[in-house]
């Protein structure tokens, strides 16, 4: 039996997976859940306190939101290996977001972010509520190409100020290009050697150290540098003071319009949260054989955003880093995330004073780098030279995030998504069919030229089902094939196998097929309906026009009764079509 899998049956089962693993767990199991628990708290720690840095929150909000989520997540999720946290194109969004509303106020600040936590927990618990899992599908990869590379150049635009020692400057990446080209003589030495030195640990360890808690051996040697060489007296800028102890729970100091205007903020990170966590753990259950439940996903994303809101924190996500850091230490259950979440408990409790020393360009290194797993140049390329539309969609939403901020990037790649949806249903293939040789099957004629066609007759299987809003391309494009057939077309043969669905709208269309070809003298005969298309079909009185509409006809009897100069239509009530068809429908 599978460590986490989802089950069925209704109870307390269903939403609390470890009710199902715990049962199950094996001794064994414990040492590498602990030293996954371990190694991920080592990678939580510096990524927590920088993702709070690209939020414009102070570096005890990123601990906190990788302490109470964690402390929940765990209870929910249905993936083994998925670790939550805060991640840098949330972190961003907040930042980017936040500042207009809040002001120059930094307890505003933290109040909206966490306001913000709590109405993606709304969110993640409505759309659970609504079994609405496969939602998330609907945000393409493209997208998530494009975007995630466009975060990427937005955030190295934040960093490298920091890193070089200077501050940075607000709006969108080409006005924070400008600034940093334009202050690049205010390097401090200092800063961008501290900032240098962690950049080339940091990438070294990823060759050589790969998931190993580098970034964590870079703050401690930040902490000792900064000490010890007294670097915030060469004008090297420390993380600075951070609080020891925990904060009291409770809901944001807000007004009822603030929940409001963040309304779609909370609706970008949700889509993001939902995304990633998602793909995620679609990864990894595919990669270890078990079972992954998007639903439930949904109501673990709830619980951590309530739990990160309610801790005075930011909304979190699935952390596609830390995830594969979890994975690759050994990590069997979701234990080791609640194990991860003990260890930073234990630092935020005791040991956080020790975080003031931390060179602030060290932590900007660390940012760098994890940028390095947004920016998927090898998935452009292949978008490129494969897929020139998708590439198109891609860069669309890459530039979105450039030249219009983080925000509209999400939003705009969501709107994008959706309009390549619409797009794409609108316009089904239609299929126009040739018999296999030695055959009684069909297949479509444009990837198998060699299929048998006859004269006069024309074949078409419309792959999709037919709704309001494609059915006049599905008959706009077999009336113009059948009026450019040479010789002329006598019967328009459709075959609606592919078809699971037709709605009034298109019952009625497929009659106005019926009349056009009527008048240019072509006959038009329906076969291989399924039974609900059928009494659709009745219904509008279709079967009064086009002949009977029955499960016995196939496409194969139909052709060979056109051959044979049979009629092809039964208008009697018990009519079969043509003799002998008894057989299923064999069009393929």
């Amino acid at each position: 039996m599978n460590p986490v899998e989802s089950t069925a049956a209704g109870g307390p089962a269903t939403w609390l997976p470890p009710l199902q693993w715990l049962k199950s767990y094996k001794r064994e199991w414990l040492r590498p859940d602990i030293i996954a628990g371990i190694t991920l708290a080592a990678y939580l720690l510096p990524a927590g306190i920088g993702d709070a840095s690209l939020a414009n929150l102070p570096p005890e909000a990123g601990l906190y939101a990788c302490l109470f989520s964690g402390l929940v997540f765990w209870l929910f999720c249905s993936s083994r290996h998925t670790s939550i946290t805060v991640t840098s194109a949330i972190s961003l969004l907040i930042g980017a977001s936040l500042g207009p509303m809040a002001g120059s106020d930094p307890a505003r600040f933290s109040a909206l972010a966490a306001c913000t936590a709590l109405l993606v927990a709304g969110m993640a618990f409505l759309a659970w509520l609504l079994k609405a899992g496969a939602m998330v599908n609907f945000i393409s990869e493209p997208v998530m190409v494009g975007f995630k590379s466009g975060l990427a150049f937005f955030l190295v635009s934040t960093q490298l100020p920091k890193l070089c020692g200077f501050k940075g400057s607000h709006g969108d990446f080409w006005e924070r290009c400008h600034h940093f080209l334009s202050h690049a003589h205010e390097t401090n030495p200092a800063s961008l050697a501290t900032g240098l030195a962690a950049l080339a640990v940091l990438v070294l360890g990823k060759i050589f150290l790969k998931n190993k808690p580098v970034a964590l051996f870079v703050v401690v040697g930040g902490i000792i540098a900064g000490s010890l060489f007294s670097l915030e007296s060469m004008g090297v800028k420390m993380l600075g003071d951070v609080p020891q102890g925990l904060p009291r729970p409770g809901l944001p100091a807000v007004e009822w319009h603030d929940w409001n205007e963040l309304l779609p903020l909370a609706l970008a990170c949700f889509l993001l949260a939902a995304v990633e966590t998602s793909a995620i753990g679609r990864m990894f259950s595919a990669k270890h054989g078990y079972r992954f439940d998007a639903g439930q996903e949904l109501l673990a994303i709830a619980a951590a955003n309530l739990a990160a809101g309610l801790g005075r924190s930011l909304p979190v996500s699935g952390g596609m880093s830390q995830s594969l850091v979890n994975e690759s230490a050994g990590a069997r259950t979701p234990l080791s995330g609640f194990i991860a979440s003990l260890l930073i408990l234990v630092i935020t409790l005791f040991l956080s004073r020790l975080l003031h020393d931390l060179p602030q360009p060290a932590l900007a290194a660390i940012i760098l780098v994890a940028v390095a797993g947004l920016f998927k140049l090898e998935a452009l390329k292949h978008l490129w030279h494969s897929y020139r539309s998708e590439f198109a969609v891609a860069l669309a939403a890459m530039l979105g995030v450039l030249g219009s901020g983080i925000l509209h990037g999400v939003l705009i790649g969501a709107v994008i998504s959706i309009v390549q949806l619409i797009r794409r249903a609108s316009k089904p293939h239609v299929a126009f069919l040739g018999r296999i040789r030695g055959t009684e099957r069909f297949s479509d004629l444009s990837r198998h030229s060699d299929n048998v066609t006859y004269p006069g007759l024309l074949i078409c299987r419309p792959e999709s089902g037919l709704v309001y809003f494609n059915v006049d391309h599905v008959c706009d494009t077999i009336t113009q094939t059948a009026h450019s057939q040479t010789p002329p077309c006598r019967l328009v043969l459709l075959d609606l196998s592919a078809a699971p669905h037709v709605d009034l709208q298109a019952a009625q269309t497929l009659a106005s097929l019926y009349a056009d070809l009527k008048t240019s003298g072509v006959q038009l005969q329906i076969v291989d309906a399924r039974a609900s298309v059928r009494d659709t079909l009745r219904r509008e009185g279709i079967e009064e026009k086009v002949g009977r509409i029955n499960r016995f006809t196939s496409a194969g009897d139909a052709v060979n009764a056109f051959i044979h100069g049979e009629t092809t239509a039964d208008t009697s009530p018990g009519g079969a079509g043509s003799a002998g068809a008894t057989g299923p429908p064999s069009s393929h």
